[in-house]
């Protein structure tokens, strides 16, 4: 009979600079026959099959605990295939909930020729070879923002304190903000996001904002930040590894000095790969003290999830906004989607363009929408009719970000998205 004791090595993990590149996690097996997670009775990682990398982030099976270490990779079985690196992230508590940390491993599995309809992989250890190197770096900007860089070339910015722009007069509280992505930059440099447009001041590249916050019989508008405010309150990850580039960090929504909401970001930045990249954005609003209730503006809906795309003044018919509905010449307001994307020449004659993905699991799917050949893609939630909710009960939102170059067919977002699906499929035996 066999018998074991797991030992999962921590990687290199936080901190306030760039993180030390790891292939994974090693494994220590302490005593018994075997020293991988190919044992007899060891957690099996099942994944669907794919015509294209699936991007995996799943928590690691239950009953493991880590120390320091490295070298560890997933080998499928039949091992038929290359081992695939992986990079496993801890995930600290949620504001003060007390719940222990949740720790994921991240994987971006690539296709295989007659690969079954769903592929098993075992954890194994990597022996005798070096770490894997990591192609993402963290750089700190003027100690307001965080760049990630991919391969020397800049991914996206994170802006977690407070950015002012001058040219707003000093008495409009849309003159500064923290707490959002921008730039993001296509896979040539360009960049795809706005920040302080003059047509709408408070548009601020990939961010999330509702124009109706009530609480405790008191209404605010963070939307155009009126009584209500995003802060930095904390950083909780910053992880670079041969997977991915992850930041976690905790802001709170303040009135005046009171906290009444704690909101997590979590982002997750997956490696590159044949002519796309995803930025995965997970959301975790928990109300502090008494109840909140959000509601989207009267008859357009808008509130939650949005992104400012930067269409040039002017030029906005040059936009291209395709849906599951197919390609649409008409903004949609109220529109119901599982997903949408603005293309434009972001770069002269170089079109190309992001979609944002909406998980099965997101409330009220598919939401509302609201489209914007000028710039704008939102999400909507809770919409119009708006929704309460509970103090210390955690809202849950997750969105997949595709950046890609070129113009694509409503088809080929459509297998996009499928593979966005089934990677969420990804699950331990």
């Amino acid at each position: 009979m066999f018998h074991a004791t797991f030992v999962l090595l921590k990687s290199n993990m936080t901190g306030r600079a760039a993180l030390a590149p790891l292939c994974g996690l090693m494994l220590l097996v302490l005593p018994g026959p075997s020293s991988t997670f190919a044992a007899e009775g060891a957690p099996v990682l099942v994944v669907p099959s794919a015509k294209r990398t699936l991007h995996v982030a799943v928590p690691l099976p239950e009953g493991f605990t880590r120390s320091e270490g490295s070298g560890y990779c997933l080998v499928e079985e039949p091992e038929s295939s290359s081992p695939v690196p992986v990079q496993i992230v801890s995930l600290p508590a949620e504001g003060d909930s007390g719940s222990p940390a949740a720790e994921q491993l991240l994987a971006n599995v690539p296709p295989r020729d007659r690969a079954p309809a769903l592929r098993r992989f075992r954890l194994q250890e990597r022996k005798n070879g070096p770490a894997c190197p990591s192609p993402f770096a963290l750089l700190e900007l003027n100690g307001k923002s965080l760049q990630v860089k991919e391969n020397g070339k800049p991914r996206f910015v994170y802006n977690f304190d407070k950015v002012t722009n001058p040219k707003v007069p000093a008495k409009d509280p849309r003159r500064s903000r923290s707490g959002y992505v921008h730039p993001l930059y296509g896979l040539g440099g360009e960049v795809l996001t706005d920040d302080f447009p003059r047509d709408h001041y408070h548009h601020h590249g990939l961010f999330w904002a509702w124009p109706h916050v009530k609480i405790g019989g008191k209404s605010y508008d963070l939307w155009m930040a009126q009584g209500i405010r995003q802060d930095f309150v904390r950083w909780l990850g910053r992880d670079v590894g041969p997977v991915a580039a992850v930041l976690d960090v905790e802001n709170g929504w303040f009135v005046g000095d009171k906290k009444v909401m704690v909101e997590r970001v979590l982002l997750r930045a997956f490696r590159g790969d044949r002519g796309s990249r995803v930025l995965d954005v997970q959301l975790t609003l928990i109300p502090q003290g008494e109840p909140v209730n959000l509601r989207g503006a009267e008859e357009k809906g808008y509130g939650g999830l949005t992104l400012r795309l930067n269409v040039r003044e002017g030029k906005w018919k040059q936009a291209v906004i395709t849906t599951p509905l197919g390609v649409s010449a008409q903004d949609l307001p109220e529109t119901r989607l599982a997903w949408a994307d603005l293309t434009y020449p972001f770069r002269k004659n170089a079109p190309s363009g992001v979609a944002i993905f909406i998980p099965k699991d997101h409330p009220d799917y598919p939401p509302m929408w609201l489209t914007r050949h000028y710039g704008p893609l939102c999400v909507g939630y809770p919409g119009i009719d708006g929704k309460t909710f509970p103090p210390g009960q955690p809202i849950r939102l997750n969105y997949r970000l595709l950046i890609h170059a070129g113009a694509l067919s409503p088809e080929a977002f459509k297998r996009h998205y499928a593979d966005y699906l089934l990677g969420g499929q990804a699950r331990w035996e």
